[in-house]
Formats: structure tokens, sequence, C-alpha cells
């Protein structure tokens, strides 16, 4: 009796365990919100420092999944006016999806209001969104940048700060906030050359599905990203979510590539990035 009782609790405490891994991604998209929130974010700051580098009427060059960069790709029309101070720029990809060289398609127009150079000290630049749409999620909020001049390594770093919101195709709503601090690593001495870019992210945020729950992440270990890369190849954001255990959202070693892993316990999910 005493036998089969022991087999029946190991039984029912392995069906447990099991239930409570399961359990552990129940009905939570927190992680792979904050992985879209902060990729189509920051893919804004690349979109704009390329338009403001090397943009002109009728052509946007953009970055490839190799890493080179490419021919204008017409999918954008650049347009400046830097007499108005602050000074502001359009990045109007149209009203029908084109697709960039990084694979992503695009429509609508961003809005860029900036007081000076990306890389002069003191520099705000406010982002603003009009129809504009990423693989048909519309993205809406306003992002503002500051450059903080150099740091302690003598890089170059900026606050970062966003309110903004993400309308999914699928009719999920996404709103996430953030506060960070990005580094720029390498290449800001070669500002024709946008393939050796790297810059190091940290900070911390929260956000909110349409259903009402919320989560709060910080990143644990410094995000890096290339921008010869389409992914943040490296990091580590701890996750949240409200009335839940904290997972880990790890985007990897170096590779670029969109697989990343969310772990909560011993529980390990590949997911990949969009």
């Amino acid at each position: 009796m005493k036998i089969q009782f022991k087999l029946m609790f190991s039984a029912l405490l392995c069906l447990s365990v099991f239930a409570c891994q399961k359990d552990a991604f129940k009905n939570d998209f927190s992680a792979e919100d904050n992985a879209l929130s902060t990729q189509t974010f920051d893919n804004t700051d690349e979109l704009t420092e390329e338009a403001a580098t090397f943009g002109a009427v009728g052509s946007l060059l953009s970055v490839g999944k190799d890493g080179t960069v490419n021919a204008p790709e017409g999918c954008a029309t650049v347009t400046r006016d830097t007499v108005s101070n602050p000074k502001t720029m359009v990045i109007d990809f149209g009203t029908t999806n084109c697709t960039g060289n990084d694979g992503r398609t695009r429509r609508g127009r961003i809005l860029v209001s900036y007081t000076g150079r990306y890389r002069d000290a003191g520099t705000v630049i406010t982002t603003t969104f009009d129809n504009y749409f990423v693989n048909d999620n519309q993205v809406l909020g306003t992002k503002v940048v500051t450059n903080n001049g150099r740091n302690a390594n003598n890089n170059l770093n900026y606050t970062i700060n966003v309110t903004g919101e993400i309308r999914s195709a699928a009719g999920d709503t996404i709103t996430w906030t953030s506060t960070r601090n990005r580094e720029w690593l390498l290449g800001s001495a070669t500002p024709l050359v946008r393939q050796d870019d790297v810059y190091s992210i940290t900070g911390s945020g929260s956000g909110t599905r349409k259903s009402g729950t919320t989560y709060t992440w910080t990143i644990a270990t410094a995000l890096r990203k290339a921008t010869a890369c389409k992914w943040i190849d490296t990091g580590m954001i701890n996750i949240t979510p409200q009335g839940k255990t904290t997972r880990s959202l790890d985007f990897g070693s170096g590779t670029c590539d969109n697989d990343a892993t969310v772990t909560v316990g011993s529980t390990v999910k590949s997911i990949k990035l969009k």
C-alpha cells in the first residue's frame, strides 16, 4: 500500500510540475510583446539616421540582411526642413506596403523634429508617427532621444524615452514605455559607413496588453545591437508580468539571427523575433 501511495504521489507530482511548467507561458505574451516593441522602436533610430545622413528626395538607403548598404530602394521619400527651429524631417513610405532591404514592409510616415545633429552633444530628436505600419502592425506614440555627449568610456551616449503603442495586424494592442541609455560602442568615427556601428543598450520600462495584463521589464545584461544585423544579437531582459514569476528573454550570444529564448525557472521556450 505504501509503495502504491508513493508511486501515485510521484505521478501526481510529475503531473503537477508539468502543468506548472505548461502554465508558465499560458496566456502570457509579455516576452514576445517586449521583443517586438524593442525591435520596432529601435529601428526608427536607424531609419532616421540613415535618412539624415544619406537621404534625398525619392530615396532611402537601408542596411541589407547581409550587412551591406544597398542602393536607394525607392521605398521612401525623405523631406527635410533645415530652416525651421527645431528642424524637421519626414520619411514617407507612401500609402501601400513597400518591402525594404531588411525584409520588413512599411507604409505611412515617420515625423522627426531635431535641434541639431545626431552626433552633437545636447541634440534632442523627437519622433512621432503618421499612419505608420511595419509588417502591418501600426506604430504610434512618441520617442525622444537626447545626446548626452561622451561618457566615462569616451563613447557618445543617448537617453531614450519612449511612450508607444503597437496595434498588431492580429488585433492586439501593446502599450510600451521605456527609459534607456544607448552607448555608441563602435563606428562613431565613420559617419558615412553605417555597417560598422555597434550600440550597447541598458534601461527599464513597462508594458500593457489589450487584455489589461501589465508587466515591468529591466535589461539585466546589456543588449548589443549592430547596424549590420537586423536583430539584437546578445543581451538579456528580465520581465515580470502581473501576478506571474519573472522570466528572462535571452537574445543569444552574438549570432546574427532572429532566435531568442524565454526562461521561467527550469522551463525554456524558443521564440522568433519579428
